[in-house]
């Protein structure tokens, strides 16, 4: 079997297209996610209430928002959002921003204390601080491009407003020290809090995207099962137990019919096995997860839509269909689905894939359920309109082809023909007597 050209030139290219792809795919959508960064969505918050100085008005907030959205003019990695307090907690908590830049409504009064002549008994003043949130439940790395970004802000903020308070100082009779000097040249102090805390058994805000990948998984899986046994059990394959074999008699029937069976069994499957996912990650790991009741259901569901289209590609096109359904579900669904590099830092191809990869939809529908109190603009009605549509699109599909082929007689294994009757077999003639 080794000599034969065909069997190394069909195994050769199958193992090459598939090497490539997965590699394109899976490095090509994460290689350089700070070059593909395009309006990653971060809070801004000027709660600043101003103060006086000088016989005047003054809002530094204010100043400081427009240097922000003036640098960021020639620059299109980030979406700063000028928006309340109240709002950016709301965004923080339904995954809308990866994070959020808010001045204090002190801001301006500590800012202007810095500069005013302190008396020796009052002591140094509060230094001015503006605060960095973080929201590890959007994506690590999403979260962490955005404290990255608002603390390069808040820094170039202090930075100009430094240079402001060495001009007052310079003006001033008395001339301040070198310590003071310094201290007046990066007056503001930056913090950085997280804006929506996940729990410690998250997975650090990544347990959704492993969920959602096991669903998956588990989809693809149980079709591949379903599929198997179904043919076993036709008689279109044989099963082995060690050096046993067992091949139960052919059963003619329909393809459609075929995947009907399927269809069912795989339902059934899928709530075994979404049980079992819930019980092994919340039950024995202890994950942190909250409405376990709709997270039962979205996990049955998950599985048994993908578990359907998987059984889709295999009626439609045989043996092929497994590799196809695993470049859909895994190949393609994993580098775009947001959950490890946000789609904001992908490169085009990848985030025209979210619009309709199942892994994407899916993880953002737990992440509604896990982090978010299951609210439904947070993701969760995306996941199952999406799986609606998944749903339909599989059992029109499916069942159109498999109509098709029954119609052209195109079965799977040729049945008998039920018209023609076999002749019996011609008697044998008597051997001749013999002779003397």
């Amino acid at each position: 079997m080794l000599r034969r050209p065909q069997l190394w030139i069909g195994t050769g290219l199958i193992a090459a297209v598939v090497s490539m792809l997965f590699a394109l795919l899976y490095v090509g959508g994460n290689v350089n996610p700070r070059g593909n960064l395009r309006d990653l969505p971060v809070a801004l918050v000027n709660a600043d209430a101003g103060a006086d100085a000088g016989g005047r008005r003054v809002n530094l907030g204010e100043q400081v928002v427009s240097g922000v959205e003036k640098a960021a003019e020639g620059d299109r990695s980030i979406d700063w959002q000028l928006v309340s307090r109240e709002e950016a907690d709301k965004r923080l908590g339904s995954g809308k921003v990866f994070g959020a830049l808010v001045i204090p409504r002190e801001f301006s009064a500590t800012v202007t204390a810095l500069a005013a002549p302190q008396p020796p008994a009052q002591g140094k003043p509060a230094p001015p601080v503006i605060t960095v949130l973080t929201n590890q439940s959007s994506g690590s790395i999403g979260s962490s491009m955005s404290s990255q970004a608002a603390q390069k802000a808040a820094h170039a903020a202090s930075a100009q407003i430094g240079q402001e308070l060495l001009k007052q100082a310079a003006a001033q009779k008395t001339p301040l020290p070198t310590a003071a000097q310094l201290k007046l040249a990066d007056p503001v102090t930056v913090t950085v809090a997280d804006g929506h805390p996940v729990g410690s058994r998250s997975a650090m805000g990544l347990s959704a995207f492993y969920y959602a990948l096991v669903l998956v998984v588990c989809g693809m899986l149980g079709a591949n099962l379903v599929n198997s046994q179904i043919d076993t059990a036709l008689g279109y394959l044989h099963t082995d137990y060690g050096p046993v074999r067992k091949r139960e008699p052919v059963q003619h029937t329909s393809r459609v019919r075929t995947l009907a069976v399927g269809i069912a069994l795989m339902l059934g499957m899928s709530v075994i096995m979404g049980t079992l996912v819930e019980v092994a990650t919340v039950a024995i790991l202890d994950m942190d997860a909250s409405h376990l009741g709709l997270l039962w259901l979205y996990s049955v569901a998950t599985i048994a839509v993908v578990g359907i289209g998987g059984l889709a590609l295999f009626a439609a096109f045989g043996t092929p269909g497994m590799l196809l359904a695993t470049i859909v579900f895994i190949a393609m669904a994993v580098p775009s689905s947001g959950a490890t590099v946000p789609l904001q830092a992908l490169p085009g191809f990848f985030r025209g894939l979210a619009e309709f990869e199942p892994l994407r939809q899916i993880t953002e529908g737990l992440r509604s359920i896990l982090f978010y109190g299951a609210q439904a603009d947070a993701g969760l009605t995306r996941a199952w309109t999406a799986m609606g549509i998944a749903l339909a699109a599989a059992l029109l599909f499916g069942f159109a082809v498999t109509r098709l082929y029954d119609r052209r007689g195109l079965h799977r294994i040729p049945r008998p023909d039920a018209d023609e009757t076999p002749e019996p077999p011609a008697a044998a003639e008597a051997p001749a007597p013999a002779t003397a």
